[in-house]
C-alpha cells in the first residue's frame, strides 16, 4: 500500500499542489501537517508512520517535505527501511527500492543540507549587517519612555506594580524590566 505524506509550512499556506500529486500517484491516504519552520510537532507524519507495514511504501511530493534536516530524512528513511518500508520522492524521481534510487535520495539530501545551510548563513549576515546599522531587529519595545514615566508616577504614587502593568496592558515583568532599563532600580 502506498501512504502519502504532505508537508506545508506556515509560510506557503496552501498544500494543494502537494495533494493532488500524491492523489495523481495512487496513493491510499493523504496525511497532511502544517507548521513552522523546522517544527519537530508532526502528527501527521506520525500517524502516517503508524500506519505503514512492511511493504508498503511513504510517498512525499520532494524529499524535503519529509524531514527537517538531513540527519532527521536519513534516520527516517533508514528506521523505514529496517520496517521493511520505501520511499517514494514524486519530484526528484526517487525510489528507494533501488539502489540508484538509495543513492540519488542521499545526494540530494546532501544537497537539501547544503542549501538550507547557505539560507541560515545569509540571514545571519543579514541580521549582522543591519545591527551594525544600528537597526533594531525584533519586536517593538511594548512600553515606551513616556509610558515608562508614567508607570514610574503610578507606582511612586501608591499604585502597586500589579495594578499598573494592567493600567498599561503589559505584564509585570515587562514592566520592571522597563523600570530597571530605563533607569533607577525597580
Amino acid at each position: 500500500m502506498k501512504i502519502g505524506y504532505a508537508y506545508v509550512s506556515i509560510e506557503e499556506g496552501n498544500p494543494d499542489l502537494q495533494r493532488d500529486a500524491l492523489e495523481g500517484a495512487a496513493v491510499a491516504r493523504v496525511f497532511e501537517d502544517h507548521a513552522g519552520g523546522a517544527s519537530k510537532y508532526r502528527p501527521g507524519l506520525d500517524a502516517a508512520l503508524a500506519m505503514l507495514e512492511p511493504g508498503d511504501a511513504l510517498v512525499v511530493w520532494k524529499l524535503d517535505r519529509l524531514g527537517r534536516s538531513v540527519k532527521h530524512l536519513i534516520n527516517l528513511v533508514h528506521n523505514l527501511g529496517e520496517r521493511g518500508i520505501e520511499i517514494v520522492s514524486l519530484s526528484e524521481n526517487i525510489d528507494t527500492t533501488t539502489a540508484g534510487g538509495r543513492l540519488v535520495f542521499h545526494m540530494m539530501g546532501a544537497l537539501a543540507e547544503f542549501d538550507r545551510s547557505l539560507i541560515v548563513e545569509r540571514t545571519k549576515a543579514g541580521m549582522a549587517t543591519a545591527r551594525s546599522r544600528g537597526r533594531h531587529l525584533g519586536r517593538a519595545p511594548s512600553l515606551n519612555p513616556s509610558k515608562v514615566e508614567h508607570a514610574r508616577m503610578l507606582i511612586d504614587g501608591g499604585a502597586s506594580v500589579s495594578d499598573t502593568a494592567r493600567t498599561l496592558n503589559v505584564g509585570r515583568s515587562t514592566l520592571y524590566r522597563a523600570l530597571r532599563v530605563d533607569g533607577a532600580p525597580a
